[in-house]
């Protein structure tokens, strides 16, 4: 006897909000931009990362810009099409979906890149409150310390503290997930940091 899988509409809908996250995350915004704009093979620059920070080592603060934009752009556009269609959990499972599209697209080998755009974007649709503060706490590390890793770690561990000012316990699950998912895509990072070899902004590496 085959057993079918239970398709009702709560199940269906789970499916669909990972499915758009996904898809959406996915986008390889960095890549995309990079051989658009005539800047070369990604892959091929820097890190080799897909993100807005190793865009920049291309020399163009526009597709830089553009690709930072665009990857917090398609975590907030995913969390807001499931927020509105079917409430806030909806919007946390996408935004959830989105970022590990970004970190591991199936289209890149599960090779992506370190989701703190994403992160800002799905913030920023879910509290604007928590989005802009983490935002703003991102680039006073960044004016400060000129080192875009750190500045990312400080962002992203600063969304527990800015759940609390703002009173959003129902966030504080994704926040945890997010930030374990961030502090793993950044392990190498980290422990340059610690040895203090890790490049500034601007710097090859």
């Amino acid at each position: 006897m085959i057993i079918l899988p239970d398709l009702n509409p709560l199940n269906v809908g789970l499916i669909a909000w990972i499915l758009l996250g996904y898809i959406l995350g996915s986008i390889p915004f960095g890549l995309i931009l990079a051989r658009v704009m005539g800047l070369g093979n990604l892959r091929e620059v820097g890190s080799g990362n897909i993100g807005a920070t190793n865009v920049l080592r291309t020399g163009s603060k526009r597709a830089a810009a553009l690709t930072l934009i665009f990857d917090g752009g398609k975590g907030a556009f995913a969390v807001l099409i499931a927020q509105n269609i079917s409430g806030d959990a909806a919007g946390q499972i996408a935004g959830l979906w989105a970022m590990l599209g970004h970190c591991y697209p199936v289209w890149l080998q599960f090779k992506g890149g370190k989701g703190v755009a994403t992160l800002l974007g799905v913030f920023l649709a879910l509290n604007l409150q928590i989005g802009l503060s983490c935002c703003v706490t991102w680039l006073a590390t960044v004016a400060v310390m000129r080192i875009s890793s750190l500045s990312a770690l400080v962002a992203v561990l600063s969304v527990i503290l800015w759940i609390l000012i703002f009173a959003q316990p129902s966030l504080l699950a994704l926040s945890v997930a997010l930030i374990a998912l961030i502090f793993w895509r950044h392990r190498e990072n980290i422990q340059r940091l610690l040895a203090g070899t890790e490049p500034k902004i601007g710097q090859k590496g």
